[in-house]
Parts: structure tokens; sequence; C-alpha cells
């Protein structure tokens, strides 16, 4: 068990919270792949390492010397298709987030896909915008399930000693990885980070500036405002992607928030 006894070492655990992951595309197409190795800032979204292949089976081999964290996967490949290279790879990288990409006429494989364990998928074509969304997503995913395991270590004493600068940065790290997940809630952060709710709210509008459920409203908006005007997402997709469960209130707190309904945004803002 870990021993957090002074704040250098509590810092240690941020420290391994913003660990750089390492992405591999496997894509035929070279303009599709080049395209997007090419117009992605991968460093800023917390991608280190960007590995590529043009089939399954050069895939499967850099996926056992190199392990990536997050693929990023055309179905239709050369030499071995890409259900069959994502179940290989589950083998030696149990934890890896899978992505598919693919045309409209391979949608019904990325259904199946999602069946055998991948963890989403894309519909071809894509734009620089769904692409950063999607492996942001993926990026946030690894890190909150990072930072569910560094708060296990933790044991009762060590949280309660911890600096209060150090829990309101972890808490902002766990808010900003989970914003998507309509089960975010203060309860929830409560039970992980072992204080109360009351104790948490506080921290929280101290560190953020906002309460808890202004931050990730807002936050939340700000996303749809992108979806909106990047893609052809209906409401309820959005909604789901960006942590609401029922489009109405969606629908009602964009409205409240930006002053118009999402339909009217497009509209106006997408000109």
């Amino acid at each position: 068990m870990v021993k957090y006894e002074n704040r250098l070492v509590l810092k240690q655990l941020l420290i391994r919270g913003v660990l750089m992951y390492k992405l591999l595309v496997v894509e035929d197409e070279p303009l599709i792949r080049k395209g997007i190795l090419t117009f992605i800032d991968f460093e800023k979204i917390g991608i280190e390492t960007v590995f590529e292949a043009e089939d399954g089976k050069k895939a499967l081999e850099i996926v056992k010397s190199e392990l990536p964290h997050i693929i990023l996967t055309d179905i239709n490949l050369p030499f071995m298709d890409g259900l069959t290279f994502a179940k290989e790879a589950k083998i030696f990288c149990h934890q890896v987030i899978i992505i598919f990409l693919t045309g409209y006429d391979y949608f019904d494989y990325a259904v199946t896909a999602l069946k055998i364990g991948a963890d989403d998928y894309i519909l071809k074509p894509v734009t620089k915008v769904e692409v950063k969304a999607i492996l942001i997503k993926a990026v946030n995913k690894l890190k909150s399930k990072q930072l569910n395991n560094e708060l296990k270590q933790l044991r009762p004493n060590d949280k309660a000693l911890m600096p209060e600068d150090t829990l309101g940065d972890l808490l902002k790290q766990k808010i900003d990885a989970e914003i998507n997940q309509p089960t975010l809630s203060l309860s929830q952060l409560a039970d992980e980070f072992g204080y109360n709710s009351s104790y948490l709210s506080g921290m929280i509008k101290k560190k953020l500036g906002k309460t808890f459920q202004e931050y990730v409203t807002e936050n939340r908006i700000d996303k749809a405002k992108v979806l909106l005007l990047a893609t052809s997402l209906k409401n309820y997709e959005i909604a789901e992607k960006v942590g609401f469960e029922d489009v109405n209130y969606f629908s009602l707190r964009f409205k409240q928030i930006v002053g118009v309904s999402p339909r009217q945004y497009k509209k106006e803002v997408g000109k």
C-alpha cells in the first residue's frame, strides 16, 4: 500500500493522472490514414505516440510490441478484418479502447463490434472535429479509470491528510474525465473520494468558481454547441454524447443557458 505522507508525494497522484497515451491508427486508405495523423494535435489531447498500419496483420504485430492504449481501426481491412483484429488485440491489451472507423455499408458490423466489446464507432466520411472528439472521449475514459485505481489505493487517513489544493485538482480532473457520463454526481464523487457531499460541494465551488451542477451543465452545453455545428447528429444523439439522459431536459437547459433552442442555434450560428 502506498503511503502519502506529504504534499510532494500527493502531487505524484496528479502526475500519474496526466499520463500520455499511445494510439494505433489502422486504415488501408492512405489518404484517410494520413489525414487523421496530420490534422490532429495529438499531444494536446494527451496522446504522445501514434502508430499506423494499413492492414490487420501488421496492426496486430504493433499491438503485441507496443501495447497501445487506444486503437482507431477500420472494419474492412486487408489480410485480417477489423473484427478479427479487435478480438486478437484484446487478448494482448485487455484494457485497450477500440474505436471502429467504417462506412455506412459496414454499419451492421459496427453494431456487432460494440456487442463483442468495442468501445465506440465513427462513420465515414469523418471530420477532424469528430475524430478529435471521439479520441478525447477515449483519453478521458482512460484517465478516469486510472484515477479511480489511484484513489482506491489511498487509505482513509491518507485522504483526510490531503491538502485542499490537491483535493481540488483531483476533483477537477475526475469531473473533466467523466463530464460526458450521465452517472456523474456529487454522491458518486463523495463515495470515491471518501468525503461527504457537502464538503466536496464547497471544495468544488472554491476550485471552479461555480457549483458542481453549474460547471457540469455549462461544459456539457459547450460540447453540445460544437457537435451541433460540426456534425449532423440529431438532438437526442448529441444529448447522449454530452451526458444528458433526457433529450427534453437537454433542450430545456440548452435554451436556458444559450437563449435559443438547439435547433435555432444550429440554424442561426451554423449559417
